[in-house]
């Protein structure tokens, strides 16, 4: 009665497990369902955030843009206003150095002065000298240069001497830089335009100075600005500060240089350590810059309430979306949580242990999935090629898609395509010369060669050493193709002649257009390696050359060589598709000749002859039964129906053979790893060097024969012989992992226990009990 007192205890334990259990995986839910609407949540207020702002302060420089451009127009137009004047006093009879100096004619020469300073809006004073003069003139009338300027008129900087120099040397319209002039004991800052008269003389005999207050200048700037919050300035052609109007903090005079180089637009620049908002525009007129400043926390205290009202809606979203995500996640939950009750109903404490670790084993199915899809790849590419190869361009959109992706397809169908077969005739199974064959198949199963343009795709198919290519090059060059041809095999044998020293020859067919018509090509390559294994005639034959072996043209006509064996080697193949044209095309050629009786016949029964060679090459008795009625026929439609018959039979048979050497070559691999698979060197590599094939071509056959990839296989065959050796013998546990080809013992246990839900030692206790328990009498 005291035995079963523990059980409540762990029973409690498992439930405190399972709540803890439980309530991870809710929350993992719910995190999980707050970031999937947090996340794009968050991008989408940014977004707008930051369209909102950017859109805002868009507006705002547009219109600072806008603003700048009507000052620069309106300042443009005073200034040319100043020059007009210029012009007409130049041009003016009573401005002339005569009329000014004449006692009589001199007060009209004020009196005119007056009236052109009158007529501008923005001169404070106007005055006309004439070169090596002592006196100045104004609507005041005359004056002395120097009394003018020295107690009139002082400016801080600019000194008699240098305002003499100016007034004498001027060529072109001059305006300097607002300074400190003091007028009547007040001091104000103003500008002086000097303009030369005549105006684009080259030899002026005077010039007129205008002096304008700052003041004016920078009051057209605020009048049109308006509430604008930032600085202002005005820049001369040769980059000088002539005013600035600062509704804030001054910039240092090397930042305000850096501003007179910008062009014109709208920038964002870092002036004194702060970040600034910069409108420049330049003038035609002058070449000035008018350049405005604004510090950007300045802006962005104008959006302030758009950042508010944003941050208030994402707040509320935020708050709702977790309500919401909190009783999705919940709802979501349930069939998990009645899935996870009903298995703890219906299972054991091992099942419930397992299925706590049910999402680990999804997690693991998904990565040996992807491992599947990873491994499969290349083998559906590979398939992929042989169609077009053994059936030309099959009328599958994935297929077309796959080929697309591949680069093999031109656009526009603006390509040559062509295929070549490689063969090895030193390749020795587990030699030096199977490695390199192995290493060349590799590298060009997908080679582009940059001189010739050629994208280039191996493909292995059934035929023992050789390797097929499928070629394909842009058919916009002028070129001959049979050179382009050329070029390309040679590039490919450079390559082959750099990463090995291996005797092959290559079998070329002809150029297509077409991607649907490289069947044909292939089955030209195959017929033109076999004529050069025939003839020996060096390491490339190309197909096309193989015209030179058709009788000469004052002989009577036979069946072209070059036909019949491409028809014998689309026979070899087993491609039905291209046996089936190149019959029609050699019976319609027949057709157009106008031949004797017995000529015909003769052409008729090599023909024929074709067919049963080839059929009696794969040792297809049965057809020789059938001869008496192979050769009654009448007429040519007569005889390509039966050459289409027998064609179709023979390529059932290259088919069937073809599958019978594949399962044979696999149930002697199946054999050996049977036998070897106790031997930890035993690896994919290993059984592909000794069977004289590709790891590739290994792997995607042994999975078509096993369902399982090669670890897999081996993994599960030391399993399986680990558990026969646990029940059936009393071997240390280290001797039988050892003794199945796995020397890592921890790793070992770890991924039986996986397997199976227990470790080796607890596997050997557990089933010593059920047989101690069967054998116990009843």
């Amino acid at each position: 009665m005291a035995n079963p007192a523990p059980k409540p205890s762990l029973l409690n334990r498992f439930r405190l497990t399972w709540n803890h259990f439980k309530s991870k995986l809710l929350l993992k839910y719910a995190f999980s369902y707050i970031l999937m609407f947090l996340i794009p949540l968050t991008g989408v207020t940014i977004f707008v955030y930051e369209n909102a702002v950017k859109g805002l302060r868009v507006e705002i420089e547009q219109s600072n843009v806008n603003q700048l451009n009507q000052v620069k127009s309106t300042i443009d137009a005073r200034m040319i206003e100043l020059q007009e004047i210029s012009g007409r006093i130049a041009y003016d009879k009573h401005l002339t150095p005569y009329m000014v100096r004449h006692p009589y004619y001199s007060l009209e020469a004020v009196q005119a002065l007056a009236n052109y300073k009158a007529s501008s809006s923005i001169a404070e004073d106007l005055f006309l000298y004439f070169h090596d003069d002592s006196n100045i003139y104004s609507y005041r009338g005359l004056a002395d240069l120097h009394v003018t300027f020295s107690s009139l008129y002082q400016f801080e900087h600019w000194t008699f001497e240098e305002l003499r120099l100016d007034l004498n040397e001027t060529r072109q319209p001059l305006v300097r830089p607002a300074e400190q002039v003091t007028v009547n004991s007040r001091k104000e800052p103003m500008l002086v335009m000097l303009v030369p008269v005549k105006p684009n003389d080259p030899f002026p005999y005077g010039t007129v100075v205008y002096l304008m207050k700052e003041s004016k200048l920078t009051g057209v700037m605020d009048s049109i600005l308006s509430d604008f919050s930032g600085s202002s300035y005005i820049f001369g052609a040769s980059g000088e500060v002539l005013t600035a109007n600062s509704h804030g903090i001054s910039l240092p005079r090397e930042e305000l240089s850096n501003l007179s180089a910008l062009e014109p637009g709208i920038h964002n620049l870092v002036l004194d350590g702060e970040q600034y908002s910069v409108v420049s525009v330049k003038s035609e007129e002058n070449g000035w810059t008018y350049v405005t400043t604004m510090p950007s926390f300045q802006f962005f205290s104008r959006v302030a309430h758009v950042q508010t009202l944003i941050l208030l809606v994402f707040s509320i979203t935020v708050i709702t979306g977790i309500v919401a995500a909190l009783l999705l996640a919940k709802r979501q939950y349930h069939p998990i949580k009645d899935l996870m009750e009903f298995a703890k109903l219906g299972g054991s404490g091992n099942d419930s242990l397992k299925l706590r670790n049910e999402w680990e084993w999804i997690r693991q199915t998904l990565h040996e999935y992807s491992a599947r899809i990873d491994l499969q790849e290349p083998f559906v590419r590979n398939q992929c090629m042989l169609l077009l190869l053994k059936h030309g361009k099959p009328d599958d959109p994935e297929i077309e898609q796959m080929i697309l992706s591949a680069g093999l397809r031109h656009p526009q169908g603006q390509g040559l395509y062509f295929s070549a077969i490689l063969s090895w005739d030193d390749a020795v199974p587990g030699g030096k010369s199977w490695h390199e064959r192995h290493q060349l198949q590799e590298m060009l199963s997908n080679v582009c060669l940059p001189g010739p343009d050629a994208q280039i795709f191996g493909v292995e198919f059934s035929a023992k050493d050789q390797f097929a290519l499928i070629i394909s090059l842009p058919g916009h060059d002028d070129e001959p193709v049979q050179r382009r041809m050329e070029q390309v095999i040679e590039g490919i044998q450079a390559v082959i002649r750099e990463h090995s020293q291996l005797a092959l020859s290559i079998g070329v067919g002809m150029a297509y257009r077409d991607l649907a018509q490289l069947n044909q090509s292939f089955i030209e390559a195959a017929a033109a390696l076999e004529h050069r294994m025939i003839r020996r005639s060096g390491q490339v034959t190309y197909f096309e050359q193989l015209a030179g072996l058709n009788p000469p043209a004052d002989e009577s006509f036979w069946i072209p060589r070059k036909s019949m064996l491409k028809l014998e080697q689309s026979l070899k193949q087993g491609n039905e598709s291209v046996a089936v044209q190149m019959i029609a095309d050699t019976i319609d050629t027949i057709k157009d000749e106008p031949l004797q009786v017995h000529l015909l016949r003769c052409i008729c029964f090599d023909l024929l002859n074709a067919f049963l060679r080839t059929a009696s090459e794969l040792g297809m008795d049965e057809v020789f039964a059938n001869m008496p009625e192979l050769t009654s026929f009448e007429t040519l439609e007569e005889l390509e129906s039966r050459l289409l018959s027998l064609a179709a039979a023979i390529c059932v048979q290259v088919e069937r053979n073809t599958e019978t050497g594949e399962s044979s070559l696999m149930d002697d691999i199946l054999a050996y790893v049977d036998q070897q698979f106790a031997d930890y060197t035993l690896s994919l590599e290993h059984v592909a060097l000794k069977f004289a094939i590709s790891t590739s071509y290994l792997s995607r056959s042994f999975k078509e024969k096993t369902g399982s990839n090669f670890s897999q296989y081996i993994w599960q065959r030391r399993v399986d012989e680990v558990i026969r050796l646990l029940v059936n013998t009393s071997a240390p546990l280290k001797e039988i992992i050892e003794q199945v080809g796995y020397l890592d013992a921890p790793n070992f246990i770890r991924k039986f226990k996986k397997e199976t839900g227990l470790t080796p030692g607890q596997y050997r206790k557990e089933h010593a009990l059920k047989g101690a328990a069967a054998k116990r009498p009843v």
